[in-house]
């Protein structure tokens, strides 16, 4: 079974429209056969993901950090749910063998967790696909910067073609089918000269 790994956001108080997306792009995972990785959460889109993941008998494994659990913020109805020291273990675990990575609208935490695998694939330590599903327009200050960075020379041209953007969770499947994989040689074009 492939893996996929979703970022997203655990926060209860955001708009249905985000829940939505999150849920149809669980469907679509399970649809496709994939097993569905994530950060272990039980509510906002992380519940969101997992709980029709599993409406559908689909395979989902949570990555939580022991304090998180602590707090009570783990969802009870994931059977494989990975208990770990602290949030660099959690990241590490989350895109480790994976097919791609998924990331669904969020806050701080979603973000940091986006700006470190895009740092890995930059300098050629993670090489799979990176889609962003661009829900109610979300990702587009954070697009926008991007195109500023390699603009400004703080990154090449090549490294815009590093994360790929899909409007809906229903096109993601289709964007894996044609997202080129990335250069094995990628350290050799990290730095801007």
């Amino acid at each position: 079974m492939k893996k996929i790994t979703v970022f997203c956001a655990s926060s209860p108080k955001i708009r249905n429209e985000y829940k939505e997306e999150a849920r149809s792009l669980a469907e679509k995972l399970v649809s496709d056969d994939y097993e569905i990785v994530y950060g272990g959460g039980a509510t906002g889109l992380m519940g969101a993901v997992a709980d029709r993941a599993i409406e559908l008998n689909g395979k989902v494994t949570g990555v939580i950090p022991h304090f998180m659990v602590e707090v009570e913020w783990e969802h009870k109805g994931v059977s494989k749910m990975i208990h770990v020291a602290d949030m660099a273990e959690r990241k590490k675990l989350l895109i480790k063998d994976t097919s791609a990575v998924i990331v669904l609208p969020g806050g701080t935490g979603t973000i940091e967790e986006l700006f470190e695998v895009l740092s890995l694939k930059k300098l050629g330590q993670f090489h799979q696909p990176i889609i962003l599903v661009n829900t109610c327009g979300f990702f587009d200050p954070l697009i926008q910067l991007m195109g500023i960075m390699v603009k400004e020379n703080f990154m090449r041209p090549e490294h815009d073609e590093m994360y790929h953007v899909v409007d809906k969770a229903s096109d993601v499947i289709e964007a894996l089918k044609w997202i080129p994989e990335w250069s094995k040689d990628a350290i050799k074009f990290a730095a801007v000269k």
